[in-house]
């Protein structure tokens, strides 16, 4: 399987950006999907992730009422919307998978053995 994701570019705070990453090479019903950021000097964080099903939905507090994760089984793909963005938001965004028959979230990055290849975000006052 292949993640390939894009959406990420430099906004202004308060701005809205989408993140898409789309999969290939399985069957996307399969996957437990996750976003992921890293900041510069910070360590790789998880943001969002959704069930394999699409019907368990997790953020970081950090994240909680301005992005939303969701998953389109139908074009294999899982976005992230991101609104009321601000400069702390700046950071690389990964999207990740996993394939598996677990219902839940999968809240690690070990847990995740697919991943894409980042896209930036940047966030100015």
């Amino acid at each position: 399987v292949q993640l390939q994701a894009c959406g990420g570019g430099f906004v202004q705070s308060g701005s809205s950006l989408r993140l898409s990453c789309q999969v290939s090479g399985s069957t996307f019903t399969n996957y437990a999907m996750g976003w992921f950021r890293k900041a510069s000097g910070k360590a790789r964080e998880i943001v969002a992730a959704v069930s394999h099903a699409g019907g368990i939905k997790h953020y970081a507090d950090s994240v909680k009422g301005r992005f939303t994760i969701s998953k389109d089984n139908t074009k294999n793909t899982v976005h992230l919307q991101m609104n009321s963005l601000k400069p702390e938001d700046t950071a690389v965004y990964y999207c990740a998978a996993v394939r598996t028959t677990f219902s839940g979230i999968y809240y690690a990055s070990e847990g995740y053995d697919t991943w894409g290849q980042g896209t930036l975000v940047t966030v100015s006052s």
